[in-house]
């Protein structure tokens, strides 16, 4: 379900991959670094400074929101933590919030509840994956055993709804809904499609919910909790969705165009694992069609990718067939949509950093 890069419970274990780079705490203390599309943060005098403020406190609330007194429910709800991330998800919530007070304490809270919560998923996502790496670190169920990293996300997930009660029970029923979602998303993803669904329409609904969902209440809570006006809550829930489901399938695409440089993920991560991304469900779809390269192709990716050499030409097969582009084509339409919801924001630099955030999820190997 997911290979090594940061992924949430999002279509195979995906979510927002580790393809950009991180924000840590010594990044924050030193200059603002943010993921690609959202420059226009750092270069504006009075935004920057703000985000830069937030994203620090949220990472010093993070880590006190998992302290525990018990030497091994901190150690092990602290590895993740510790290990870093991108912190999209509260960036976005803090960006968001600038469409209103985002002065308001409420604010910094909710962008923890929403890291706390991805935090949650990656536990239990990489047990079920059997993913032996997450964020450069061996994984939380490699050092110790299934278990205890479920049960260490069952402890994040709780100290993330204590976070979310104290802001009331409209935001308790955002994530509630949302975490909803993430678990359907990945019972639906584990059982596959229907009979009679269409699999990458049962594809696209698994993603929507496993990373849509989340990213799209990180932008919906900083506008609640910044006293924004409501309208805009409606605009950041469907831009939050579609540009999540941009960035998996562009993820996808990643996995087999053989650029790890940027993308920070080994070529053929998941052809290897199994994991059903676009490329492949539009493979079988050209192969039931009967387009004999498409066999011929699907032949290869079905059998033994043990070996490197195996696997080199399973991603050489897929890059170079005519689904790649296809996909791309897919991936750069829903960041289209994302874009086309923001109309009715006010312009200015969270408009448009939005905006160049779903370009660049789309635009991570070129």
């Amino acid at each position: 379900m997911t290979n090594s890069a940061d992924h949430s419970w999002t279509h195979a274990g995906h979510g927002l991959p580790d393809s950009e780079p991180s924000l840590n705490t010594t990044a924050i203390a030193t200059g603002l670094q943010l993921p690609a599309g959202f420059a226009a943060i750092a270069e504006d005098a009075e935004l920057g400074p703000a985000i830069t403020n937030n994203l620090a406190r949220v990472e010093k609330k993070l880590r006190e929101a998992i302290a525990n007194s018990d030497p091994l429910a901190d150690a092990t709800s602290r590895h993740l933590v510790e290990a870093g991330g991108k912190r999209i998800r509260p960036l976005l919530t803090l960006l968001c919030a600038h469409l209103g007070d985002a002065s308001l304490p409420a604010v910094v809270q909710a962008a923890v509840v929403v890291e706390l919560t991805h935090l949650a998923t990656l536990y239990h996502d990489d047990v079920m994956d059997s993913a032996p790496f997450r964020r450069g670190a061996p994984t939380a169920h490699e050092v110790w055993g299934n278990s205890v990293a479920v049960l260490t996300g069952d402890l994040i997930f709780a100290r993330a709804s204590i976070l979310v009660s104290e802001l009331g029970s409209r935001a308790l029923g955002i994530q509630a809904r949302t975490f909803e979602r993430l678990c359907l998303g990945q019972l639906h993803e584990t059982v596959g499609p229907r009979p009679d669904e269409d699999p990458v329409e049962h594809y696209l609904s698994v993603i929507a919910d496993k990373t849509g969902s989340l990213v799209a209440a990180s932008g919906q809570l900083g506008a609640i909790f910044a006293g924004a006006d409501e309208a805009y809550e409606e605009v950041l829930v469907e831009y939050g969705e579609k540009v999540g489901v941009a960035f998996q399938l562009a993820d996808d695409v990643i996995d087999v165009t053989g650029i790890k440089v940027k993308s920070g993920k080994s070529p053929g991560t998941d052809l290897r694992e199994g994991v059903p991304t676009l490329p492949v469900l539009l493979l079988r779809r050209d192969a039931a069609a009967g387009d004999q390269s498409a066999v011929e192709l699907l032949t290869l990716i079905d059998g033994d990718l043990t070996s490197d050499d195996a696997l080199a030409a399973a991603v050489a097969g897929l890059r170079e067939h005519p689904v790649t582009a296809e996909s791309w084509v897919v991936a750069r339409r829903w960041a289209d949509e994302a874009i086309a919801a923001l109309a009715p924001l006010p312009e200015g630099v969270v408009k448009s950093s939005l905006s160049n955030f779903a370009l660049a999820v789309v635009d991570r190997a070129s």
